[in-house]
């Protein structure tokens, strides 16, 4: 009779265990990088342009506003705190809010000659570019930090999405993954790992 409760309230714990791991996240997200045409692909890496395809979906998604930030940080400090879009404020009512289950959001990126990041974040029915100043490095590389840190997306919270960072120096050798696998605490990568400069994007549906 132990022995079944035992395994009754084993199967309890499983299922509730299950049912909070099933219910972490409301959003799903799936990447892709560059293209799948190789001369296309050529090209990208020949201009050192950087371009990733996110979809967002979510059977509540639909009639969801969203709200993407960026924050510039310079030497380990919080420099600047800005918006790139916020779609409910956006004069045109049809584009306040996702008319569908998915969003579909492009980004194409690369450092100039004058020293800037240029961006273009390419929505489904309008585009916003942006220009972020950049110390002279060909090392910047846009990350993909709500990937690499497999944390869930809910409504109403914001999420880290993107980083814009460059490399940890350590013994004439550059590494990217040491700073992208280090943890949540993205916001004092610069302090942690001697950065000098790096954008952090976040987003929230709501």
């Amino acid at each position: 009779m132990r022995y079944m409760l035992l395994l009754i309230a084993l199967f309890l714990q499983s299922s509730l265990l299950f049912s909070q791991t099933a219910k972490k996240s409301d959003v799903r997200m799936v990447s892709e990088y560059a293209s799948e045409n190789t001369e296309i692909e050529d090209i990208l890496f020949f201009e050192g342009i950087e371009y990733i395809k996110l979809s967002f979906s979510g059977a509540d998604l639909a009639n969801k506003g969203y709200h993407l930030t960026v924050k510039e940080i310079w030497d380990g400090q919080i420099k600047s705190d800005s918006t790139i879009v916020n779609s409910k404020k956006i004069p045109i009512k049809e584009l306040q809010t996702i008319n569908d289950t998915i969003l579909d959001l492009r980004i194409i990126s690369k450092l100039t000659l004058e020293n800037e990041l240029k961006m273009s974040f390419k929505f489904p029915r309008f585009a916003v570019n942006k220009e972020f100043k950049a110390i002279k490095s060909n090392d910047y590389s846009l990350r993909n930090v709500a990937e690499a840190g497999k944390a869930g997306i809910n409504y109403g919270e914001k999420f880290y999405l993107l980083a814009y960072i460059l490399p940890y120096e350590k013994d004439g050798n550059k590494y990217y993954c040491a700073v992208e696998s280090s943890g949540e605490n993205i916001e004092n990568w610069g302090k942690e790992f001697g950065i000098k400069h790096y954008l952090v994007f976040e987003m929230m549906f709501e």
